[in-house]
């Protein structure tokens, strides 16, 4: 921020209790055996949401793209270590894992993932402009009192989008609410692979009676 009149020091912001978005970029581009698995996966089956559509099968990861499976499962370790950075070990594995197909004029209504602890997408093909968005959840709390503001940044919004690209691999709390807003300018359809999380290990303490081995 820039220096207030008649004061020497800058004026110093803190992102207090920020949510974390993890972005990654997998170098490797689809090989032809994953591109296969993925045309397997839509003729298994498509079930219909409210504005886009899902593949019956919720467990592609299990029989399916080992390789991309693998790819995502280093970057939910890493997530751990350093953003939950817990004490004792955890082990993080991958529940549910389902293919996305939202045609142009569709769209993915807000939601949130219950019993999972981190949530991904991986982006198979996107469109112009295409980002996730994501909603803070303190914001009926916020809009207590309206203000109208000149422009939106991170401290004063209540959604925040954030950009993906073909081969993102986005990691956030399950708790996040998010969604797909329609997209005027989609012309194609946007494809993507999103899973759940839970977790093997010890949670909580003895001592403090709250601990939880699973």
């Amino acid at each position: 921020m820039k220096t207030l009149y008649g004061e020497t020091n800058p004026v110093k912001l803190h992102p207090l209790f920020p949510i974390p978005v993890y972005n990654i970029k997998r170098e490797l581009e689809l090989d032809t055996t994953e591109e296969k698995d993925i045309v397997d996966i839509i003729k298994e089956g498509m079930g219909r949401n409210d504005n886009n559509s899902s593949t019956e099968n919720t467990y592609i990861f299990k029989t399916k793209l080992k390789a991309l499976k693998q790819f995502c499962e280093k970057h939910i370790i890493n997530y751990v270590i350093e953003i939950i950075n817990p004490e004792k070990e955890l082990d993080l594995y991958i529940t549910q894992s389902w293919l996305n197909i939202t045609k142009p004029g569709e769209y993915h209504h807000v939601h949130s993932h219950p019993n999972s602890i981190i949530s991904g997408v991986f982006y198979i093909s996107t469109v112009e402009d295409d980002y996730l968005s994501f909603g803070d959840p303190n914001a009926k709390v916020k809009e207590q009192i309206k203000l109208e503001q000149k422009e939106y940044n991170m401290w004063n919004s209540i959604s925040w989008n954030v950009p993906v690209d073909n081969n993102i691999l986005l990691l956030f709390p399950s708790w996040v609410t998010h969604q797909v807003k329609l997209n005027p300018k989609a012309t194609t359809d946007r494809v993507s692979i999103s899973f759940n999380t839970f977790v093997k290990g010890i949670l909580g303490s003895r001592k403090d009676s709250t601990e939880l081995i699973l």
